[in-house]
C-alpha cells in the first residue's frame, strides 16, 4: 500500500494489501451494514467492534446538521444511558449470560460512548469470534430495555457521574471543553448530567434506540485472526435471527460534513473551588477537525511541546523548575471542530505562574520554531509509537472503525510513518502561530479563583 485508500460509501466490496502482509476487507450490504476486517498473519486472538455513528453530540431536538440521524427528542446522557442498557438482556439472553458468554471464554467485552460515536467491543481467542460475533449482534438489535432494569442504570450512572465529579481532573476537563467549544454540542459532557439523567425517560431512551440503531447505521469492524468471508456470514446470520430484514435495501448513513463550525467560547476563565493539594489546570484553544491535512503536523507539535520526557514542557516546568508532577499537551479532533490544549498539576499557589510558563512554551514554539533535533527525536517517537500500537488488535480494529466512521479513508503503518516524515520544521512553526493566535480559555479546578489567570485569557 503506498497511500491512504477511500472508502467511498457507493462501493459494496473493497481489498487491499496493508503494511506487514495484512489484508484488509470490505463489504457493504444492500443494507447498508458496513463490515470491515484486518487479517494479521500469525494473530490468534481478534478484537470485533460493532459501532454506530451516534454520540452524545447528537443528543438534541433538532436535525443534526449532518443530516445522518432522524429528529428525536433526547435528553442529554441518553445515548451512554443507552449503552449501559444494551448489556442487560434481551428475549434470548440475561446480563448474566452475556457477562457469562465472555468469561467463560477468557475474554474481554466492554462498551465506550464517544462525542460522535458508540462502539461495542470485544476481545476473544479466534477460535471464539463466531460467538462474540452472535452475543454482541444479539445485544445491540434485540435489547429490552427492561423498566426495572432502566431504572437499576439510572442509579449505577449517577454513580459513575458522581466519580468522575470527584476527580478534580475529571471536573477540570468537562469544564476546559464547555469553555473552549462554548455552545457546540461537542461541548457537553458525554455522560449528561445528574439532573438529566434523573429525568431520563425509559421512552425517550428508546425512541434514542430505534432512530439511531438501524442496519444502514451499523459498522463492524475486526482485526487479528479473521476470516472476512466468514466474518460477513456469521454478522448475517445473527443479524436475521434478531429479525432484521437485511433485504430491504439502504445506502448507508453519509459520514458528518467535515466543514469547520464556528466556534466562540463560553468563558475566557473557569475555576471549581475544591479543597485539594493541587490544582488541576487546563490552558487551551479551539484546534484542528479530524480531517485537516495539518494533523500530523499536529501530532509532531504535541510531541515537541508536551509529549514526553524531553518534552518542552516536561523540561521547563518539571526537570527545570520542579514545579509539577505530570505536564503535557493534547489535541482531540471532531468532524467539525477540535481543542488544543495544555495540562499541569501543581501547587495552587504556583498556577498562575504554570500557566504563564505554558503559554510562553507554545509561543516560543510559533516564534522561534523547533530545532532539526527536536524534529527528529518526535518523528521516532511517534514511528515507534504508532508501530508499537499496531502490535494490539484492539487498536488495529479502532482504526477500522475511525477509518469508516469519520475519516473515510484509511491509512496503514507505512502511509502513516510516510506522511510523518514528510512534517518539516516550518510546518510545525506555522501550526503553532496559528494555535497561539486564537482565542485561549482557562480552566482550573483546586483552591484557585477566576483573579488568578486573568492575564492569561484575553
Amino acid at each position: 500500500m503506498n497511500s491512504a485508500v477511500d472508502l467511498p460509501l457507493g462501493l459494496a466490496d473493497l481489498s487491499f494489501a496493508a503494511s506487514g502482509e495484512a489484508l484488509v476487507r470490505r463489504t457493504i450490504l444492500p443494507s447498508g451494514v458496513r463490515i470491515l476486517s484486518e487479517h494479521v498473519p500469525g494473530a490468534r486472538s481478534a478484537t470485533l467492534g460493532y459501532w454506530v455513528a451516534v454520540g452524545s453530540r447528537d443528543e438534541s431536538d433538532a436535525l443534526p446538521a449532518s443530516g445522518a440521524h432522524p429528529a428525536v427528542p433526547t435528553s442529554y446522557g441518553s445515548t451512554h444511558f443507552l449503552e449501559h442498557l444494551l448489556f442487560k438482556g434481551t428475549p434470548t439472553r440475561t446480563a448474566l449470560d452475556i457477562a457469562i458468554s465472555f468469561d467463560s471464554v477468557g475474554g474481554e467485552h466492554n462498551a465506550m460512548t464517544a462525542k460522535e460515536y458508540t462502539c461495542y467491543y470485544a476481545k476473544v481467542q479466534d477460535r471464539d469470534l463466531p460467538m462474540a460475533v452472535e452475543v454482541i449482534a444479539d445485544m445491540l438489535t434485540s435489547s429490552l430495555l427492561d423498566p426495572v432494569e432502566f431504572e437499576n442504570e439510572r442509579g449505577v450512572i449517577l454513580e459513575e457521574l458522581g466519580m468522575a465529579e470527584d476527580d478534580p481532573a475529571d471536573v477540570a476537563n468537562e469544564r476546559f471543553f464547555e469553555a473552549v467549544l462554548g455552545a457546540h454540542p461537542l461541548g457537553r459532557p458525554i455522560g449528561g448530567s445528574p439532573q438529566t439523567i434523573r429525568e431520563a425517560k425509559r421512552e425517550v431512551v428508546w425512541e434514542h434506540y430505534r432512530a439511531n440503531y438501524r442496519p444502514q447505521d451499523l459498522v463492524i469492524t475486526a482485526a487479528g485472526a479473521v476470516d472476512h468471508d466468514l466474518l460477513v456470514a456469521g454478522v448475517e446470520k445473527a443479524l436475521r435471527a434478531a429479525d432484521w430484514d437485511l433485504s430491504v435495501e439502504a445506502a448507508p448513513v453519509p459520514r458528518r460534513s467535515t466543514a469547520p463550525a464556528r466556534i466562540e467560547r463560553a468563558a475566557s476563565v473557569v475555576t471549581v473551588q475544591r479543597p485539594t493539594e493541587q490544582a488541576n489546570l487546563l490552558i487551551g484553544v479551539p484546534g484542528l477537525v479530524a480531517t485537516d491535512e495539518r494533523r500530523v503536523s499536529m501530532s509532531v507539535l504535541n510531541s515537541v511541546l508536551g509529549g514526553g520526557m524531553s518534552s518542552r514542557l516536561f523540561q521547563e516546568i518539571r526537570e527545570k523548575r520542579g514545579l509539577a508532577y505530570s505536564v503535557y499537551s493534547f489535541s482531540g479532533s471532531y468532524s467539525d471542530a477540535g481543542v488544543f490544549g495544555l495540562y499541569a498539576g501543581c501547587a495552587p499557589a504556583k498556577a498562575a505562574q504554570v500557566g504563564e510558563l505554558m503559554l510562553a512554551e507554545l509561543h516560543r514554539l510559533a516564534e522561534d520554531g523547533v530545532s532539526r533535533d527536536e524534529l527528529r527525536r518526535a518523528v521516532g517517537q511517534l514511528s515507534g509509537g504508532a508501530a508499537l500500537a499496531l502490535e494490539d488488535s484492539d487498536t488495529r480494529m479502532s482504526r477500522l472503525g475511525r477509518a469508516e466512521i469519520s475519516l473515510g479513508e484509511f491509512s496503514d503503518l507505512d502511509e502513516s510513518l510516510r506522511r510523518l516524515h514528510l512534517v518539516t520544521a516550518d510546518d510545525v512553526q506555522a501550526l503553532a502561530a496559528d494555535l497561539a493566535g486564537r482565542q485561549v480559555s482557562v480552566s482550573a479546578v483546586g483552591n484557585v479563583t477566576d483573579d488568578m489567570f486573568a492575564g492569561l485569557a484575553s
